[in-house]
């Protein structure tokens, strides 16, 4: 297979300056890059300036600070929470009979037969 000449057929002269001194071709690129650099922290500067900005306004629940250390409300928890209130005061008590009723209450009836 045939190799290539490391050397052009028709060098120009911006070709030839290069191979003389490679510099002539990487110092403006790392300028470009450096001053690329300082440019854009401007725009990231301003871009992190409009984010604190829209942190810092306050919505009218925050100024009046309503939302302090609050739950979000949901109707099952409170309803087991007041359930179980229910059942922590709760003592059995006995109550007296109807009269002609013994204490043991009334025997069970025998269950009606099966067809």
């Amino acid at each position: 297979m045939a190799r290539f000449d490391a050397k052009p057929l028709n060098p120009s002269k911006l070709n030839r300056a290069v191979q003389r001194n490679p510099a002539i071709f990487g110092i403006p690129f790392i300028l470009l890059m450096v001053a690329a650099s300082y440019g854009m922290s401007t725009f990231t500067q301003t871009r992190y300036d409009l984010h604190d900005h829209k942190v810092k306004q306050l919505s009218k629940a925050q100024e009046l600070g309503l939302n302090k250390q609050r739950k979000k409300f949901d109707i099952r928890e409170e309803y087991f929470k007041l359930s179980s209130q229910a059942d922590d005061d709760w003592e059995p008590r006995r109550i007296q009979r109807p009269k002609g009723l013994p204490e043991w209450g009334v025997p069970p009836t025998e269950p009606p037969p099966k067809p």
